[in-house]
Order: structure tokens, then C-alpha cells, then sequence
């Protein structure tokens, strides 16, 4: 995908070589370790969700791979590798261009910080800009903490998109999600969740998550994390003259490897549907194409009828 370079004034902040967790020099969160993800884990998994992670921890002795989007991970399955530490940088400018994955992840962000804020401006609606945290390892977030095993999130708390760039190495090598528009589509699912919180749909999830099952809480996190792969067809759309040949194959091919019983089906050998939190991979792949198809977020509407 040809993007244009980040806009320099792109709020970014950058935690990484900072022993863990430094605040940058755009603000940042507290929290512990553990206790710090399980707040996280709860707005996003459930009950459920706390569940299995106090789970593995209790069995395994460490942190599961949690990834997605909803306030949180891409993706939701155990293992993978803990970043490495690296210089961070001191503004805007030295942090995107560290290195590759750096300079995609503030290219991506910029253009999809231009183009929702053009969404909401037509639609005569506020728009608050997120903010992108690069983190090495373990970092710290207005949701607690941040760890590279959480893979990409986003926190409604201080607005931001968390990102050990590490992981877009594992989205290639382990999970078979090669390409620019591979990462691109990382970026633009995160920061699909902020629209979410923007519009309050995120809020709304929450407290109904408080009152359901863990099965029933599981099943509104998974509506919300194909809103969010919906809308970052949306802006895929909204940029459709940058694409290039094999840039949608890209992204669905990622959609495919991250749904939920695609994960299950790997580390357990067996799919149990109303664990899922993500989405299966079909239902992943569908609704990113809706968005890609429609270029509407109206048309994101994944809470009423079938998904």
C-alpha cells in the first residue's frame, strides 16, 4: 500500500528502552503487571476472559498471548515471543523512523487519523484524535500494563493504540500474514476501537458485558471486534488509490489467520465457539471486506441480526 509519510504532528509517544514502562514524552498509565492486565482483560473478555487467564497462569506460570481489539487485542490465543528491548525515540519524528515496522505503524496511523477525522467532520460529529504508544518488551498504559504477549491494543482510558513492533514479524512468521496492508490492517483495527469509544459503543458494550454470562459476555466482545475489522475496511476503502495488486488478499489472508477457531484449532486441537472472543475467521474475513466493499460505517453495523 503507497502511503503518504506520517504527518509530524501525529501524537505519538514512545516507551521503549525506558526499563519498562517510562511515561515518554506524551503521558502514559499505571498499573502492575498482572493486576494491571486484569482490568484490561474484563472490558474486553469478560468474565470469561479473566477466567482463562488466571488459567494459564495458574497452569502455564506466565502471561497468555492476548491480542485484539474491542478495547484490545488483534488477536486471542496463547504463545507467542515477549519484544526486545530497543532504543525509543524522542519525538514524533525519531520515533517513526527507528526502524521499518516503526515508520508503518506512524504511516498507517496518519493516514487513518486523516481520514476518520474527514468521516466524522462530514457527519457533523466531534472528532478526538488517539494517540500511538510504542512500547519494547513491557511498557505501561493508561489500562494497566502493556506487554508485548498482549500483542497490538487499544485502551479507552488515555485514547491509545499500543504497539510492540515485534509483533509484526510474529504476524508474518507465525501466523502467515505477509505485506504491508497485513500491518496496515493492524493499525487500522486499533484504531477502529477508538471510533468505537468515540461514538460510545465501546461504553455500551461494557456495561452490558457487566450484567451477561461469560458466554453471553464473549459473544458482544466478538460483535465488537468485527465492528472494528469492518471499519478498518473502511478505511482501506476510503484509501482504495493507494492500493496496490494483493493488498486486500494481504488483509483477508491476516483476518483468516487470527479468527478464533483458526487459533483454537492450532493450540488445542479442538474449536469451542462460545469461547470465542474475536470472531472466526470467516466472520473475520466478511466483515473486513464489508467495510472494503462499502467504504460506510453505517454499514458496520455488526449488533443487529446475524454476523
Amino acid at each position: 500500500m503507497r502511503l503518504d509519510d506520517f504527518d509530524p504532528n501525529i501524537n505519538v509517544e514512545d516507551q521503549r528502552g525506558s526499563g519498562g514502562g517510562g511515561l515518554g514524552f506524551g503521558g502514559g498509565g499505571g498499573g502492575g503487571m498482572l493486576l494491571g492486565l486484569l482490568p484490561l482483560v474484563f472490558s474486553r473478555f469478560g468474565c470469561g476472559g479473566v477466567a482463562v487467564l488466571l488459567l494459564v497462569l495458574a497452569v502455564f506460570g506466565g502471561l497468555p498471548m492476548l491480542r485484539g481489539g474491542g478495547s484490545g487485542p488483534l488477536v486471542g490465543a496463547p504463545g507467542g515471543q515477549i519484544g526486545q528491548q530497543q532504543a525509543g525515540g524522542t519525538d514524533t519524528q525519531s520515533s517513526c523512523t527507528i526502524d521499518a515496522g516503526s515508520r508503518a505503524a506512524c504511516n498507517a496511523f496518519s493516514s487513518a487519523d486523516r481520514t476518520w477525522k474527514g468521516i466524522f467532520e462530514q457527519a457533523g460529529e466531534k472528532f478526538v484524535a488517539p494517540k500511538l504508544v510504542f512500547f519494547g518488551g513491557n511498557g505501561r498504559s493508561g489500562c494497566g500494563a502493556a506487554q508485548a504477549a498482549m500483542g497490538p491494543f487499544y485502551c479507552p482510558s488515555d485514547q491509545g493504540i499500543y504497539l510492540d513492533t515485534s509483533f509484526f514479524d510474529e504476524l508474518a512468521s507465525r501466523f502467515g500474514a505477509k505485506g504491508d496492508f497485513a500491518q496496515d490492517y493492524v493499525i487500522a483495527h486499533e484504531f477502529g476501537h477508538h471510533i468505537q469509544n468515540l461514538l460510545g459503543t465501546s461504553d455500551q458494550v461494557r456495561n452490558q458485558q457487566q450484567r451477561a454470562s461469560a458466554a453471553q459476555g464473549n459473544a458482544l466482545s466478538v460483535r465488537l471486534e468485527l465492528q472494528a475489522d469492518c471499519y478498518a475496511g473502511v478505511w482501506g476503502a476510503a484509501n482504495k488509490d493507494r492500493l496496490e495488486p494483493g493488498d486486500i488478499e494481504e488483509g483477508l489472508t491476516a483476518a483468516n489467520a487470527i479468527g478464533d477457531d483458526t487459533l483454537q484449532r492450532e493450540a488445542q486441537g479442538r474449536v469451542v465457539p462460545d469461547s470465542f472472543t474475536h470472531g472466526s475467521s470467516a466472520q473475520r474475513m466478511k466483515w473486513l471486506k464489508r467495510g472494503l466493499d462499502t467504504g460506510d460505517p453505517n454499514q458496520c453495523d455488526t449488533f443487529s441480526g446475524n454476523i
